[in-house]
């Protein structure tokens, strides 16, 4: 699985990790990710994150 990055603040999702914060569970791909989840330090939606 590949990491991907927000383009506005730098944080790097882990498919690996998830987002526990926002209730993803380890081992969630970003593509798999809900639709409304948004970048967990800055805000902005999936389309403003790519592939690290």
């Amino acid at each position: 699985m590949e990491k991907w990055v927000c383009t506005v603040c730098g944080y790097e999702y882990d498919p690996e990790i998830g987002d526990p914060d926002s209730g993803v569970a380890p081992g969630t791909a970003f593509e798999d990710l809900p639709d409304d989840w948004v970048c967990p330090d800055c805000g902005v939606s999936k389309d403003m994150f790519e592939k690290a």
